[in-house]
């Protein structure tokens, strides 16, 4: 596609979740029709988008219908299935292209993938067969992975004997799974990069992120603990895993901070990301709008940071406090009344402990400032402090 896509054209998605409702708006904002495919008829992007293609992400019938209704397609989630894009492709440009999502589906071809671009990650093995948990014994202690379908958490397990390596992975169903060697951690990072089909690549300032439980808390833009020159060994590495893949889209690259200031990559999401959500109020060009422009074809702008950021994710949990079994809304109008805060609910139907809601991003001229402020918040909320 050498002729850029110009608003009126139809940009179609695969998925409708939070992430597809975020591009939606960024869409239709810029003036661009937008279609969803998504079995859930209340998902959250196709209740927004101007079409929503209520069909599985298999379903031949569905994808025949999405391909005539727009003129390129992108993905939400990383576990749509890449024949499914495949099929897309050959009617209309995709991006990011199924050979990419593929290695990002698999947490042991992305390993090998870091190997190959000359990042460095965690030692690590592939485990499929009983022998080869004992050839493994050496990463012990580590983190058994699900090779598949694993996120926020879930599809892991801390495993420190040869005792507990191979219950976990009876646990997990005996499915292919990786073992990664436990490193000293100090810190995560992520990085956002968007790469063009003429290879332009942009990327969001980096990002300093805590987790708690597998899923992602807290993001801080300006990342307090990276140097500069860290800051540009992630920028650069992730740069060189887009370039490698031939990648078009948005690709988000999360690295491990070691206790001796050596950083390693930890896995990669070809989308969009949670740790990106604050680019919607402290950025000139959000996430949304960068994978807007890789898809459309259109220039590739570098994003600016007009103001210092703290991103808060809201859980189902914070709709039942305490042991309460009935959902309550939470204190918007508290919050909301603190300067610089601005909410993002994702038009979930239900709140559900675990399940992602919406975020909170608060902004402020420097980073003291917006850090107070979210520590209101999570008072307010009671949210843990950070």
């Amino acid at each position: 596609m050498n002729t850029p896509l110009l608003p009126g054209a139809a940009l179609g998605v695969m998925g409708g979740g939070q992430l597809g409702r975020m591009f939606v708006h960024a869409a239709q904002t810029m003036g661009y029709r937008t279609v969803v495919l998504e079995p859930d008829a209340t998902s959250p992007a196709g209740l927004v988008a101007h079409q929503h293609v209520a069909a599985a992400y298999t379903d031949a019938a569905g994808l025949a219908e999405l391909a005539a209704s727009c003129d390129a397609v992108t993905t939400e989630f990383e576990n749509v299935p890449a024949d499914s894009l495949r099929t897309l492709a050959e009617r209309l440009p995709v991006a990011p292209a199924a050979a990419a999502v593929e290695i990002c589906q698999d947490r042991a071809a992305e390993k090998r993938h870091f190997q190959r671009s000359g990042v460095p990650c965690a030692p690590f093995a592939t485990i499929e067969t009983e022998a080869d948990l004992a050839a493994a014994a050496g990463l012990l202690p580590g983190i058994l992975k699900t090779a598949r379908l694993g996120y926020d958490g879930k599809g892991q397990a801390s495993v420190a004997t040869a005792d507990e390596l191979a219950a976990a992975w009876q646990r997990l169903g005996r499915a292919t799974c990786v073992l990664e060697k436990r490193l000293p951690l100090a810190l995560e990072l992520s990085v956002i990069v968007a790469r063009g089909r003429d290879g332009t690549l942009v990327h969001l300032p980096v990002q300093q992120n805590l987790h708690r439980d597998g899923i992602l808390a807290v993001t801080q833009v300006p990342a307090p603990g990276v140097s500069p020159g860290l800051a540009a060994q992630a920028i650069d590495c992730a740069g060189r895993l887009a370039a490698s893949m031939d990648y078009v889209g948005v690709l988000c690259v999360e690295f491990f901070v070691l206790a001796d200031g050596s950083l390693v990559a930890n896995e990669m999401a070809p989308r969009p990301h949670n740790s990106g959500h604050y680019s919607l109020d402290a950025c000139d060009v959000s996430q949304f709008e960068l994978q807007l422009r890789t898809l459309a074809g259109l220039p590739l702008a570098a994003p600016r940071l007009h103001s210092a950021a703290v991103m808060l994710n809201l859980l189902g949990d914070l709709w039942f406090p305490g042991e309460t079994s009935e959902p309550r809304t939470p204190d918007w109008a508290g919050v909301l009344a603190l300067p610089g805060v601005a909410l993002h609910l994702y038009g979930k139907t239900d709140a559900r402990r675990g399940r992602k809601m919406g975020h909170l991003t608060v902004t402020a001229a420097d980073a003291a400032g917006a850090r107070a402020t979210a520590l209101r918040v999570c008072e307010r909320l009671g949210l843990p402090a950070f």
